[in-house]
């Protein structure tokens, strides 16, 4: 099923959390609403769920009006961070409960249960009252649930909040494959960029009443709306670093460590303004010192993270500056070195508004 709001407001007495969200999931679609805790993610999962209704706007699943439309009656799944298991059920019950209801036979029932429990990993506690599960077991308990029943649509708020870091990233893996398998049209929330970035067909970036952002995965992290956002998607951190565009001999530059760097040509309408410019860490890597390019650094510290490695430095004028590169490649440990930029995927913002500014089409040939 397509999901549809249209300036879907909604208050909770003075405070607005919504204000005019609008968006659109076609069936099979991953939509990941991602944002800090406040941004409203919750509250409007629970608007499509119709446990609560908007103070105006409209809901629409496969182009019908959900105003009045009760929640048992929309066809859609859901899993809450506060679990709303059966207490009286043990962790089976409560997973087959949605396959019980339609009066599945016990066989189908019983390997619906099972295959769902071994995927998430509570396969040997369904014997378990809630009472006596951990939180992140009764997270995948209610995950569970929500899965056998195969609805049409499906929300997940947070699904793997409490889930060791471990299976954490198997489920990153293992999760998709499942959810494009039933070939559900799901809504999930996360605060984990990594989370939004393997899940989400589009991503839905929140903040304080509404969606900043909109788009693929690869459109988020390589083209982030604002200042905000950037610092959201990577780990490490962007690297933000202020400057003030130049013209150069063959087009636009901006200096670091007192040294040129060319960047994009299209940026040329910013000449003379204050930005900031944005540079991913993987962006940049060490060099000889007579790269063309390169400018000096200070090495002050490494940090390997099992797959790269990170090392802060310092340039000339002291600003800090992140470089990853992947395990086990050489680069300096510490004192002085050189680096140079990749200045293809650099990123320019507006420094008062925080925005990102989009660089202009330049025509080949075009005299700098």
């Amino acid at each position: 099923m397509s999901l549809k709001l249209t300036n879907v407001v909604k208050s909770f007495k003075n405070d607005l959390v919504l204000d005019g969200v609008s968006l659109a999931v076609e069936k099979g679609q991953t939509l990941v609403l991602f944002g800090p805790s406040g941004a409203g993610k919750t509250v409007l999962l629970r608007l499509i769920s119709g446990v609560i209704e908007p103070d105006s706007g409209t809901i629409e699943v496969n182009g019908l009006d959900m105003d009045g439309v009760e929640p048992e009656d929309r066809g859609i799944g859901m899993a809450f961070q506060n679990f709303a298991l059966f207490p009286h059920m043990d962790a089976r019950e409560n997973i087959a409960s949605p396959l019980t209801a339609r009066r599945q036979s016990k066989s189908a029932i019983k390997d619906g249960v099972e295959s769902l429990a071994r995927l998430l990993k509570i396969d040997h506690v369904l014997s378990h009252k809630p009472k006596e599960l951990s939180n992140g077991q009764k997270q995948r308990t209610a995950l569970a649930r929500a899965l056998a029943g195969q609805p049409s649509i499906l929300l997940l708020d947070d699904p793997l909040r409490n889930v060791d870091a471990k299976l954490r990233f198997e489920m990153r893996l293992e999760l998709p494959r499942l959810l494009k398998s039933q070939n559900a049209t799901v809504i999930y929330v996360t605060q984990d960029y990594k989370e939004a970035m393997a899940f989400g067909d589009n991503i839905a970036v929140m903040n304080e009443r509404g969606i900043q952002q909109y788009g693929t995965p690869e459109d988020i992290y390589l083209r982030p709306g604002n200042v905000e956002i950037a610092r959201l998607f990577g780990d490490p951190m962007i690297n933000l670093l202020d400057v003030a565009p130049e013209r150069s001999d063959t087009g636009v530059q901006v200096r670091l460590s007192d040294q040129a760097v060319a960047i994009d040509q299209g940026f040329a309408g910013s000449i003379g303004s204050e930005c900031v410019l944005g540079i991913r860490p993987e962006a940049i890597r060490f060099v000889d010192e007579n790269t063309p390019g390169s400018f000096p650094v200070t090495v002050e510290a490494e940090t390997p993270l099992n797959e790269k490695t990170i090392t802060l430095v310092h340039t000339a004028r002291g600003r800090e500056v992140m470089v990853s590169r992947p395990a086990g490649t050489p680069g300096p440990d510490h004192g002085k070195a050189y680096v140079a930029v990749d200045a293809s995927n650099a990123l320019l913002f507006d420094r008062a508004s925080g925005n990102r500014i989009e660089p202009e089409a330049v025509l080949q040939g075009a005299a700098a």
